[in-house]
């Protein structure tokens, strides 16, 4: 979930166990989730503080002991608020290979003549027990852990069907399918091309839009403006190198699309809070 690309394409966990988990807090270097998407299916939870989260054009807000389910190909952003999260992304096609019967109900899911709800809060407390011990058992890793996840996934989507905690597939109507298709465009383009110095013309002419038509489009999809977004994914690349590389501060800037050092700091600052030096000592 947290990798760099906007269109994530990698392994999952294992070819044998496609689970990959992410326990997410504000020193993570990607506290913020961006806006992205995969091909995989992803699950979260929340464990404290609250995280506004925008499921293609619709956001709303999640609480400690909410969980989240995210289809494939949806775009997906998380904006936390003393938050700490965690989150689960998997190939749901490890569901087809253990039982014909399960299968054809994982199946509908997978065709998406079923969407599964989004949002599970205190009124689906069977829902929020069976996500928590399956989160438990990935995060702690106890011997035989990979039963357990197993187990409980099988018994949440057990639960999604027994008590019809999905939606008939609705098309999406074509304005809207054009605007994600759209935006999914844009974020492509900004992930290829942010180490360099990007303007607006080019961002609004990756889509054959006028920058003025394309600045009031980028905000109302993602209630930021396009360069606000741009400075923030190259803040979010600069953390995980910073966390994870000795290169130092300068080659980073550079690296990430600032030409200017004290530049960089400011925007770092802006972002997280502290300057770049502060960071990687932390």
């Amino acid at each position: 979930m947290h990798d760099l690309d906007r269109n994530e394409d990698r392994l999952r966990g294992t070819y044998e166990f496609p689970f990959e988990f992410h326990h997410i807090e504000s020193t993570h270097p990607r506290y913020v989730m961006s806006y992205h998407w995969h091909v995989e299916y992803e699950i979260i939870r929340i464990l404290q503080g609250s995280l506004i989260v925008t499921l293609d054009e619709k956001s709303f807000t999640a609480v400690p002991g909410d969980i989240i389910f995210v289809h494939s190909g949806i775009l997906h952003s998380g904006i936390p608020d003393n938050c700490v999260y965690q989150c689960i992304v998997f190939d749901i096609n490890t569901f087809l290979k253990h039982n014909s019967v399960c299968a054809a109900y994982m199946q509908k899911i997978i065709h998406q003549e079923i969407m599964v709800y989004h949002h599970y809060t205190e009124k689906q407390p069977e829902i929020q027990q069976t996500v928590s011990s399956l989160f438990d058992s990935i995060w702690q890793k106890n011997p035989g852990y990979e039963m357990v996840v197993l187990g409980q996934f099988y018994h949440f989507f057990g639960l999604v069907f027994g008590n019809h905690y999905y939606l008939e597939s609705i098309p999406k109507a074509r304005r809207d399918y054009k605007r994600i298709l759209q935006l999914k465009q844009i974020l492509e383009f900004i992930e290829r091309n942010y180490t360099n110095q990007i303007t607006l013309q080019e961002l609004s002419a990756s889509v054959s839009m006028s920058p003025k038509y394309f600045c009031r489009f980028f905000s109302e999809m993602t209630h930021q403006t396009p360069m606000d977004y741009l400075n923030r994914q190259r803040i979010e690349q600069a953390c995980y190198q910073l966390a994870t590389t000795d290169d130092s501060i300068t080659e980073i800037a550079y690296r990430n699309g600032f030409n200017d050092l004290s530049y960089f700091i400011r925007t770092f600052k802006k972002y997280k809070g502290i300057t770049p030096g502060k960071y990687k000592r932390r």
